[in-house]
């Protein structure tokens, strides 16, 4: 069941009311939108709903839409204060998915250049409950398939265009038999999974591909980094990652805000580690599960309170 509303350009309207005409729907052809990726954990003993890294999302949002040439009337202030106002007025006490999403008008000159303050913007919800309480271990394999280039479709914006490649990148790992894939840069290093960035536990240090190896900047990434660094004291590199390197690896985990943190156990049949969910790996992500439900105060200041 689809929530009772969203937040539209301003509103919040009915979910039924929030349609154009199939004919009007010039994004569909032309993919000109971009969209943000955001979650509410539940927290039932506080009765409270925590979304997180709010602000965060909003400005990457507002500069994937600063690439499209976009000119959104609304701020990144305005878009938190607006995602907040549609949570509470669905009055959700759940785990929430919340979907911003911005795209262009039809236009009769949309095809040469589309106005860039035509837009539409639209905030919508989703019930996704949490997986971190779960003990899935991911079997991959590198995929075939290369990823985007910063010149051609840039990683960094948030592009619905983008995901065509991870569509198919996913298609040919189920087909493969694997749960998921890893892909290799234009350099033939590693970048990223599909819909998650990619780290490597090894004699004791992280390691995550640089934000310049043509990977997604995400949010997820960056808190995995600096709770491994600040609560952990674990060293971090940010740098090319080699293929090989995943074959050594002690451990090996994806993170992202729709993935969360899940182990990999094996990539192209090599067991990674002793084919478990590391130490390391187990303890991020039980850091990660108080965090995002609000159990842990020195990162309070990532959480934006609905209630």
């Amino acid at each position: 069941m689809p929530p009772t509303h969203l937040w539209l350009n301003g509103e919040i309207v009915p979910w039924p009311s929030a349609t154009i005409h199939i004919t009007d729907a010039r994004s569909l052809t032309t993919v000109s939108s971009v969209y943000e990726g955001i979650r509410g954990y539940w927290n039932a003993e506080q009765r409270q709903l925590y979304v997180v890294r709010l602000p965060e999302h909003m400005r990457r949002f507002a500069g994937s839409m600063k690439v499209m040439r976009m000119q959104p009337a609304y701020s990144p202030a305005d878009l938190v204060a607006a995602t907040v106002e549609l949570l509470r007025h669905l009055d959700l006490h759940e785990d929430t998915y919340i979907r911003p999403v911005a795209t262009f008008l039809p236009r009769d000159d949309s095809w040469s250049g589309p106005d860039p303050t035509h837009l539409e913007i639209q905030i919508a919800t989703a019930s996704r409950p949490s997986s971190l309480g779960q003990e899935r271990k991911l079997n991959v394999g590198i995929s075939s398939w290369r990823r985007i280039e910063d010149n051609s479709m840039p990683p960094r914006v948030k592009a619905n265009a983008n995901y065509l490649s991870s569509r198919l990148v996913s298609a040919q790992a189920a087909l493969d038999g694997y749960d998921g894939a890893i892909i290799l840069n234009s350099d033939g290093s590693v970048a990223e999974g599909p819909w998650a960035c990619v780290f490597a536990a090894r004699d004791g240090r992280l390691i995550t591909p640089s934000v310049t190896s043509n990977i997604l900047e995400s949010i997820t990434r960056q808190t995995v980094i600096q709770v491994a660094r600040e609560v952990l004291g674990v060293e971090v590199q940010e740098r090319a990652v080699d293929r090989t390197e995943l074959y050594l690896a002690d451990e090996l985990f994806f993170c992202g805000t729709g993935q969360e943190l899940q182990p990999i156990v094996s990539v192209d049949r090599y067991t990674v580690g002793d084919g478990d969910v590391g130490p390391l790996t187990a303890r991020l992500r039980g850091l990660y599960r108080d965090i995002v439900h609000g159990r842990e105060p020195r990162y309070e200041e990532w959480l934006t309170p609905v209630y």
